[in-house]
């Protein structure tokens, strides 16, 4: 899942500072899951914000909305005939719900509640980890299922770089060296001869390099 972290209360204040109607807008997606932008989250910002903006003498009026998805146009149109009515609006979905939104009505003023921080998971309650880089060839098989392009530091592909210690990554130093576990795995399994094989060259093509990119299932398109 994509996973982010609501920006300071501060920096959506001076967002928001010269607006004395506005909504704040929730999604249903990831954020959800990682406790940053649900219906929880949304009623907590806008509490946050009146009650701040009165102890500055400067009240405002917020109301709150929480849609499937924003990054769908299906459910974008669901605030069509809302979205008017506010001065701005404030997203609480990752970097593309904003984006989906300001295409979709071009006249509303919207902005971000939320910084987008990496594709991930849940490793233990409240703690979420990076996991995929999204680099759109896909090969941790040839690693046993754990991908150094986003868990090494250096996206090494090779075998690990020797810097680390007591299996911990050089650079993130609390950081566990993913070619430590993936050495020891092929260890545990008796298949450490797999590393001796010689790779091709990663496609890199098919990475954010190449400028935005755009997927197509073509039995949905018609």
């Amino acid at each position: 899942m994509i996973v982010a972290d609501r920006k300071s209360l501060e920096e959506i204040l001076s967002m928001v500072k010269d607006y004395k109607n506005i909504l704040v807008l929730g999604c249903k997606g990831c954020v959800t899951v990682c406790n940053v932008g649900g219906v929880k989250e949304v009623e907590i910002l806008a509490s946050a914000l009146r009650i701040a903006r009165q102890k500055d003498e400067n009240d405002i009026t917020i109301e709150t909305k929480v849609i499937e998805r924003q990054c769908d146009n299906e459910y974008v149109a669901q605030i069509k005939d809302i979205v008017g009515n506010y001065e701005a609006v404030v997203s609480m979905a990752c970097g593309v719900g904003p984006q989906f939104l300001s295409e979709a009505y071009r006249e509303q003023k919207f902005y971000p509640a939320v910084n987008t921080t990496f594709f991930g998971g849940a490793v233990a309650h409240g703690i979420w980890e990076e996991r995929c880089a999204g680099c759109g060839t896909c090969i941790i098989h040839d690693f046993d299922g754990l991908c150094p392009v986003a868990r090494c530091a250096k996206s090494l592909l090779h075998g690990p770089c020797g810097g680390s210690s007591k299996g911990k990554c050089e650079i993130a130093k609390e950081t566990i060296c993913i070619w430590d576990s993936i050495v020891l795995k092929k260890m545990e399994q008796g298949r450490l001869n797999d590393l001796l094989k010689v790779k091709p060259v990663k496609d890199w093509r098919t990475a954010r390099d190449g400028g935005p990119r755009r997927s197509i299932r073509e039995e949905l398109t018609k």
